[in-house]
């Protein structure tokens, strides 16, 4: 959610900020802008809608410097318009923001009482004017800049640049990631490392409630008490072609086209050369000690959580409370001694999910974290930060990131099953042996491709659509209706199939379909039972199924995906497929922005 790039270079900032931010669209924004100091002076441009817009403008109005700050935005207060565009600048202050200042009414009511006018509708707004009335008062930028931040409340990344301060940029972190970049005679400042890799491999991440003073030369960090930080510089490995379409005409395309290559990665990271054991990094987790498991996530990997739940509790025999994370600290719920607390996020920020792990903290016997991006806070905060190995996702629609957050979890339900003597030595080789095929059997299932790109056409003229699944293929359901949603706006909603009968049948008819996500396993008959319900009402089933489940299920279905044979407990992985690509060809097939859907953004970093 919104992006932030600072410069201080010894080359013209304009195009590498706006070349940054492109890096950062997949976030989700609605605008766009930059400011530069040229000949001691300040001077911005913002447009709305794409960065094609602002890259059109400086073209014609252009903006002159060797230092700045760009940000694309997410209207969050304010409508989105050239006016509430970020930067924001009050005299000799500009500011760009992520997250939300909660207190900025107070702060508002406070400068109205000093005679200090607004131009916008957003909170930033209130941190320049709040930092420029600092420096009438004879502060200097940094004081100023110090003196505003220890006033904030709420969620916030902020980059400060000063008129007349052409080697200086106050950043600042709480709640919202920023990282420093180390050139060499240069300093750089953005969300996350994918904006600055061109620019640098050397990144210190500000920890929660820090604050720092970059220059070309020198940066000193400080913590929320104001003492001296010392915070590691890492190097970063970012593969820049991680950013590019590679051919595809969407991120997303490419990126369900990679599930094989990176799920492949994330089986050698865990499981043996020979197959026959899991590894987990230090300090591992005893799963002999544990009573039970609390997930908690959002959106995408909420669902991979509910599929999680039934492997642990199936095959582990470990019981499991499933939570959004938006919820789950205001209902203050209790811990039991041995419970073990999981979060699932990609980005590893998303701020109502750290906001839950820090609930527990104190409270689970362990903190186990399931993330994409290892030097995350989630993965920072966790005793014990799970990989997925899933690359860099672009695409706001996650899909990779969600088979891996799948497998990553298998296995972890594996191992805690064979550890507490729930599977033998031969089972467990068993079952890793089935997840170390997976990879070739996604590549099969890439297959079906035409096939949902010809149904997808169909469903594009729909207004609604319904999911069903029974089992560990209900969260399937839910996610496939969730992606859908995403990307093409079709109202589509997902039930347990033999919810069927209590309420959404009234919903069925010729007009709606059904896609019913139903490998050959032990509760097909079931869902076939579910089936016959919709068809003998007029409703259109979309089968997604194996051979042997289409050759059982007869004949009256409206149309059939047939998709490869596969051990009933993988098959949720598998069946990620379908739902990505329906929703994918659903989205090209009407016209809409597959990449950056509207209202939607990649991380959500405030509540």
């Amino acid at each position: 959610m919104c992006g932030i790039v600072g410069i201080l270079g010894n080359h013209e900032a304009a195009p590498t900020l706006v070349e940054a931010l492109k890096r950062l669209e997949y976030r989700g924004y609605d605008s766009a802008g930059i400011a530069t100091i040229n000949d001691q002076r300040l001077d911005r441009r913002r447009a709305m809608g794409k960065l094609v817009n602002l890259s059109d403008l400086l073209v014609h109005d252009p903006l002159a410097g060797k230092a700045g700050i760009g940000h694309t935005r997410w209207a969050t207060h304010g409508a989105p318009n050239v006016g509430n565009a970020h930067p924001h600048q009050a005299g000799k202050v500009a500011v760009v923001h992520n997250g939300i200042i909660e207190n900025f009414r107070e702060l508002r009511e406070e400068l109205a009482g000093h005679g200090i006018s607004f131009v916008t509708e957003t909170d930033t707004e209130t941190v320049a004017l709040l930092t420029q009335h600092y420096m009438d008062q004879g502060l200097s930028p940094r004081d100023a800049a110090a003196q505003t931040i220890a006033r904030l409340e709420g969620a916030y990344a902020l980059c400060f640049l000063f008129d007349g301060e052409d080697d200086l940029l106050i950043a600042a972190r709480k709640g919202s990631p920023l990282a420093i970049g180390h050139g060499v005679g240069e300093m750089f400042v953005g969300s996350d490392a994918i904006a600055l890799a061109p620019m640098t491999d050397k990144i210190t991440y500000l920890e929660e409630g820090d604050w720092a003073v970059v220059t070309r030369t020198s940066v000193e960090i400080r913590d929320h008490a104001g003492n001296i930080a010392n915070r590691a510089v890492k190097t970063i490995q970012i593969n820049t072609a991680s950013v590019d379409k590679a051919g595809y005409k969407h991120f997303m395309a490419k990126e369900i086209a990679e599930q094989p290559t990176v799920l492949q990665g994330a089986l050698a990271h865990y499981i043996n050369a020979d197959a026959t054991g899991i590894t987990l990094p230090e300090p591992g987790l005893d799963f002999t000690q544990v009573e039970r498991m609390t997930m908690v996530a959002c959106g995408t990997a909420f669902y991979a959580c509910l599929v999680a739940k039934y492997w642990f509790e199936q095959i582990a025999g470990i019981p499991v409370e499933v939570d959004v994370a938006s919820e789950f600290r205001y209902r203050e719920p209790p811990v039991t001694p041995g419970t073990v607390a999981l979060f699932v996020s990609q980005s590893g920020e998303t701020a109502d999910t750290l906001a839950a792990l820090r609930y527990m903290e104190g409270k689970a016997d362990k903190i186990v974290s399931v993330v994409n991006v290892p030097e995350s806070s989630i993965a920072r905060e966790s005793d014990l930060p799970l990989p997925i190995l899933a690359g860099t996702e672009i695409g706001v629609a996650s899909t990779k990131a969600f088979t891996c957050q799948l497998t990553t979890m298998a296995i972890l339900a594996l191992q805690a099953a064979h550890v507490r003597g729930r599977i033998d030595d031969q089972e467990l080789a068993d079952k890793l042996s089935n997840l170390r095929a997976l990879p070739g059997v996604l590549n099969l299932a890439l297959g079906i491709e035409g096939k949902t790109q010809e149904v997808s056409r169909k469903l594009a003229e729909t207004r609604d659509i319904l999911f069903l699944g029974r089992g560990a293929m209900y969260p399937l359901a839910l996610e496939g209706a969730l992606k859908l949603k995403e990307i093409s706006y079709i109202h589509a909603e997902a039930y347990a199939s033999g919810e069927l009968k209590h309420g959404p049948i009234a919903l069925v008819d010729k007009h709606v379909p059904v896609i019913v996500m139903a490998p050959r396993d032990a509760l097909f008959d079931k869902t076939v039972s579910n089936m016959q319900e919709v068809m003998a009402r007029g409703g259109k089933v979309l089968l997604v199924t194996d051979r042997e489940g289409a050759k059982t299920a007869g004949d009256g279905v409206w149309d059939t995906i047939l998709m490869p044979e596969i051990d009933p407990f993988l098959a949720p992985i598998l069946y990620a497929v379908p739902a990505q690509l329906l929703a994918y060809h659903t989205a090209v097939a009407k016209g809409t922005d597959v990449d950056q859907p509207r209202n939607l953004a990649k991380s959500v970093t405030v509540e």
